[in-house]
């Protein structure tokens, strides 16, 4: 190939492939605020759970649930993304004293996955 050909038609293809290789920003969304928080023992059962996100998250993948100790769910309702889809919350059934685990699974606006859970306790707990 002539030199001004392979600059005409070379240049076109190497600034190609330099635009696909570069590395696209990736993010997750990660709990910053829970409430209630994780550990945190309630005298007073709370009607709902909220966690807010770091980043914004998708509402068509949002799952947020709320297990009694053996296994049960004591959600009303599915969750809900709140104004600028930054928090999660569901509401939650009249809870009995005792321990209780959140999971959460999200899907970030740039279709990254995260999920995770954590324990809070009402009352004395362990019943």
């Amino acid at each position: 190939m002539k030199p001004l050909n392979l600059l005409i038609f070379g240049a076109p293809l190497l600034l190609a492939a330099s635009i696909t290789s570069v590395p696209a920003a990736s993010a997750h969304a990660f709990p910053e605020q829970e409430t209630p928080s994780a550990g945190q023992r309630l005298a007073a059962p709370p009607s709902e759970v909220t966690i807010k996100f770091d980043a914004p998250i998708e509402q068509l993948f949002a799952k947020l649930e709320v297990l009694d100790a053996n296994g049960k769910p004591e959600t009303i309702g599915p969750p809900e993304v709140g104004s600028g889809a930054l928090t999660l919350s569901v509401k939650l059934a009249a809870l009995k004293p005792g321990d209780y685990t959140v999971k959460w699974g999200v899907v970030c606006i740039d279709s990254h996955h995260t999920e995770g859970s954590y324990l809070f306790t009402v009352g004395g707990g362990g019943g």
